[in-house]
């Protein structure tokens, strides 16, 4: 993909970002996920739209793509977001199988503008026992069961 192509799609992430401020649907954040330089889904940031805190413009971008291509593997896509993706849409990245992520602002530049992921990363770092959100394990024969049973059926 060429230079003019790459500014294009960024230019687009970039002017989602500014739909989600004027429509007030969420923070100043865009994307879109781009197969052989066609556009496979796209969205705006839809947190404050949907009130739904994971409504990120990746995530609603990632679901776009996979509903438009009809597969959870997005192999052979890029993303173009506004900015440097936070840790939940980095996880879903990764997840989807996305090969490639392009960003204008940085994880920097961000946090100087109060979207602030830097401790949800200290968190994630931390041992479970001294998290701030305590998780704890309740056996249950069941569910492995049903683990089971899934990794027959795949």
């Amino acid at each position: 993909m060429n230079a003019n192509m790459h500014k294009r799609f960024m230019q687009m992430a970039i002017d989602l970002s500014q739909f989600a401020i004027d429509s007030k649907t969420g923070g100043p954040f865009g994307a879109i996920i781009v197969k052989q330089d066609k556009i496979v889904g796209c969205s705006s940031n839809g947190v404050f739209l949907h009130n739904d805190p994971t409504a990120h413009a990746e995530m609603l971008a990632i679901r776009n793509a996979c509903s438009n291509l009809k597969t959870i593997d997005l192999s052979g896509c890029v993303i173009y977001s506004s900015a440097e993706p936070c840790p939940m849409c980095t996880a879903a990245i990764y997840w989807s199988k996305i090969d490639r992520i392009y960003y204008a602002n940085s994880e920097e530049e961000s946090l100087k503008y109060g979207f602030y992921d830097k401790e949800i990363l200290e968190e994630l770092r931390k041992p479970k026992s001294r998290r701030t959100i305590k998780s704890q394990r309740i056996v249950n024969a069941k569910a492995l069961e049903i683990f089971e049973r899934a990794l027959k059926s795949y």
